[in-house]
């Protein structure tokens, strides 16, 4: 399998040279009808070179194939960014000032995003077709079975594309793992690593099995075979774990939260107005009268639908949406329990359906961005009744709300929205939210908005 993966990682980098060579071709031909002319080897040269130098910085080549798409377009735009920089620069300083002018750079530095992205997204499509078909994963030993054991081992056998193969396992006691091979107990891992052909080995001990661990790990060096431990740390999954070293001793640190620097706050507020203002005054100025007439023509009441909902430090806020339902429609039943709106919910209105098929009925919670109570990016807020009624039954519920909630947030872009049927569905929407929490960067932003509107384009089975 190494070999076959080495073989895809050196296509990556061909396939970015031959992209930017294509950019850098229709480039010039968009501007002057011809390539030959103005073909200036050099510079092709050290774009290409610029190119990988950069990404050793923006780390535009780390395997990302078991994440969403959108995020290796964020980390594409992020190189192309960078790329820009140097470039100008190195022109600046030798004076070149010939054919190499804004309106060249606008044009190369758009091509070269329309086919590095498409060459990245065969490739992706091509290594997770062969993932599917088994021909590409890593076999590996699984040391134990506790339950950060068995959520691994479900993980890698649910989602195929993590490139991971389960040979079998190893634990002092028998254990079996939905038909997983077991090889015995711990000191067989000598014997396994000899007879068998294993990638790597996943150590998942007990914490207070120092001695094993230690054990195996020497036993992984002496075969030189890669291990990875997997430490009992569900408690802390949603927060942003750093590994250091006191001397010779490891040390884990839960860092602050990214959100709580106020240079970050400032940075995600200038991005929400911007964001926010160029929505209303592009798309906006179209959709918002036309959906406006849609929801009067088609049912009476009002156009907007304002709710009652918990924002940041548990604030109440008035949450614009586009009505969607039936004027005489109630949020509570008889026995006061909030109604979740469900699949082909009597209701909402046809042209609802649309509008909640396509998100076009959160577009009014940009003026609640523009006033200061909600983020592009955050935690959805939830209405008072299911807040009740879930801070109660969900772990952690209450600190989605130490941020500003969002349009769009982490759980939605990871398939969960729309109605929440159990107390496990809601528990996993939370963890979504505290992950996005703990880990916040601009550029995660960056990448949910785009995953966003790729789901907008492409359809959500949740969304209705």
């Amino acid at each position: 399998m190494k070999k076959r993966l080495s073989y895809f990682h050196i296509t990556r980098y061909f396939a970015d040279a031959l992209s930017i060579f294509l950019a850098y071709a229709a480039t010039l031909f968009s501007l002057f009808g011809v390539i030959g002319a103005f073909f200036n080897p050099i510079f092709l040269g050290v774009s290409i070179f610029y190119w990988y130098l950069i990404s050793a910085f923006s780390k535009l080549y780390a395997d990302r194939r078991s994440n969403k798409f959108s995020e290796e377009i964020v980390f594409i735009i992020y190189n192309i960014i960078l790329f820009f920089i140097l470039i100008s620069a190195s022109l600046y300083f030798v004076k070149s000032t010939s054919i190499y002018n804004a309106t060249f750079f606008g044009i190369y530095l758009g091509y070269m995003l329309l086919f590095v992205s498409a060459t990245k997204y065969y490739l992706r499509k091509n290594i997770h077709a062969a993932l599917h078909e088994g021909k590409l994963y890593d076999k590996i030993l699984l040391v134990g079975s506790t339950p950060s054991a068995i959520n691994y081992y479900e993980t890698i056998n649910k989602y195929y594309y993590y490139g991971y193969k389960c040979a079998g396992i190893i634990d002092d006691k028998p254990t079996q793992l939905n038909g997983s091979k077991y090889f015995g107990k711990i000191e067989a891992l000598h014997y396994v690593l000899k007879t068998e052909q294993i990638d790597e080995v996943v150590i998942a001990l007990p914490n207070t099995e120092y001695t094993n661990i230690q054990r195996c790990i020497e036993v992984c060096d002496f075969h030189k075979t890669k291990v990875r431990i997997l430490p009992d740390l569900q408690q802390f999954a949603s927060s942003a774990v750093t590994v250091d070293n006191i001397g010779l001793l490891p040390t884990i640190s839960i860092i602050e939260l990214p959100l709580d620097k106020w240079q970050n706050k400032i940075i995600k507020r200038i991005f929400d107005i911007a964001f926010s203002l160029l929505v209303f005054l592009t798309v906006g100025i179209i959709l918002f009268p036309l959906i406006a007439l849609l929801i009067k023509l088609t049912s009476r009441g009002s156009v907007f639908f304002k709710q009652e909902r918990w924002g940041l430090n548990n604030e109440k806020i008035i949450c614009y949406k586009f009505r969607t339902m039936v004027a005489e429609s109630k949020d509570v039943d008889q026995n006061g329990k909030y109604q979740q709106a469900t699949k082909n919910d009597p209701r909402v209105t046809w042209i609802g359906k649309i509008l909640r098929k396509t998100n076009l009925d959160e577009l009014p919670q940009f003026l609640n961005v523009l006033l200061g109570n909600m983020s592009v990016v955050g935690p959805r807020p939830h209405p008072t009744p299911l807040n009740i009624e879930s801070m109660q039954t969900v772990d952690n519920y209450m600190l989605r709300h130490i941020v500003l909630p969002g349009i769009s947030g982490w759980a939605q872009v990871n398939g969960c929205r729309g109605e929440t049927k159990t107390t496990n569905e809601m528990q996993q929407r939370v963890n979504f939210d505290l992950y996005y929490i703990h880990r916040w960067t601009f550029w995660l932003d960056c990448q949910i908005i785009l995953q966003t509107i790729i789901n907008i384009l492409r359809g959500d089975q949740n969304a209705y």
